[in-house]
């Protein structure tokens, strides 16, 4: 799977460290960086990179670590396509996916560590979206709450 992949300062470490283990998954990694460590970058413009690497196709699904996984998810959300969520479970991860058709997760590198991170990902990553009905009637609801957003600019 291609996937994108950006941290901020407070995401960095732990972005090196999922980068390198996608990698070793076998999973086509899009790194967006930050590819350095600058304290004073900021996660809105980390988090529009991989969610405009979603929307435009150029990756099927993105991972965005800031400190807490909030603000990447906030923003990220922005992007006319995205579905991103915070998780730092397990069962958050999957169930994102499978009833939400989630496709950007966000995590908290001040939050979990290396070993969680990992097992959230897996998660995320081995999910699929289900097709019930009534999550694909969810799904369209969301979808015009964006088409009514997009529309009332």
């Amino acid at each position: 799977m291609r996937l994108a992949i950006a941290a901020d300062h407070a995401g960095f470490a732990l972005k090196t460290d999922v980068a390198a283990m996608l990698s070793a998954w076998g999973h086509d990694v899009l790194d967006l960086g930050a590819h350095e460590f600058d304290p004073d970058d900021d996660y809105p413009d980390f988090a529009a990179l991989v969610a405009r690497a979603v929307a435009g196709g150029d990756a099927e699904r993105g991972v965005i670590v800031c400190g807490s996984g909030v603000g990447a998810s906030i923003a990220a959300n922005k992007v006319t396509g995205v579905r991103a969520a915070m998780c730092h479970d397990t069962y958050s991860a999957h169930q994102g996916v499978e009833h939400d058709d989630m496709n950007v997760l966000c995590i908290g590198g001040r939050v979990i560590g290396p070993e969680t991170a990992r097992e959230v990902i897996a998660a995320f990553l081995g999910a699929s979206f289900t097709g019930e009905e009534r999550h694909v009637r969810r799904l369209e609801k969301v979808k015009a709450l964006e088409r009514d957003a997009t529309a009332s600019k």
